[in-house]
């Protein structure tokens, strides 16, 4: 049952939720694996910023342990995708998908910089939670396929298993901050 006071809190997260997956939604368009190279790297980064203020707001010890992990191990998949990006001499090329998951990365951001305490951990678990669904669902059903070097097929593959135990993570995340 959701009570009253909780009922602004699940229609806000649902609300930010609805945005996720038309910057995902975009990626259907076949990407060339220099946009899958940014589409990645993007999406990376706008976890590791997310962890990045988990940490610097959030007093909640199981939120901490949760945003360092996201920190470490987003960090490690972009160090791997710049280092096969050189090797091959392929620049990221920056797409529609790209941009708007940026733009949808910032308001998000922007909402979560408001928030303290309890509300925020509460919001930072939600939205890890429906983003790694996202990005392993995008990973899986269009990136994965889309790419057609071999090396950046098998580093997506190895991402989203680290994705999908994230995912994991932040379910049980939700769970306890909720």
């Amino acid at each position: 049952m959701i009570t009253s006071t909780r009922r602004p809190i699940l229609a806000a997260a649902l609300l930010s939720l609805a945005a996720w997956p038309s910057a995902f939604a975009q990626a259907q368009n076949k990407p060339n694996d220099a946009q899958i190279a940014d589409i990645a790297y993007v999406a990376d980064n706008i976890d590791i910023k997310a962890g990045q203020l988990a940490l610097q707001k959030s007093q909640n010890p199981q939120v901490h342990a949760f945003a360092q992990d996201m920190v470490r191990d987003h960090t490690a998949v972009n160090d791997k995708a710049l280092t096969l990006l050189k090797k091959l001499n392929v620049k990221p090329q920056p797409s529609d998908t790209s941009k708007t998951l940026q733009q949808q990365a910032d308001a998000e951001m922007k909402k979560l910089q408001g928030l303290d305490g309890a509300a925020f951990d509460k919001e930072y678990a939600q939205h890890e939670l429906a983003y790694h669904r996202q990005v392993t669902d995008a990973v899986r059903n269009q990136l994965i396929p889309s790419a057609q070097n071999p090396e950046l097929k098998q580093l997506l593959e190895q991402g989203l298993k680290i994705f999908e135990g994230h995912q994991q993570h932040a379910e049980q995340l939700v769970k306890q901050v909720g």
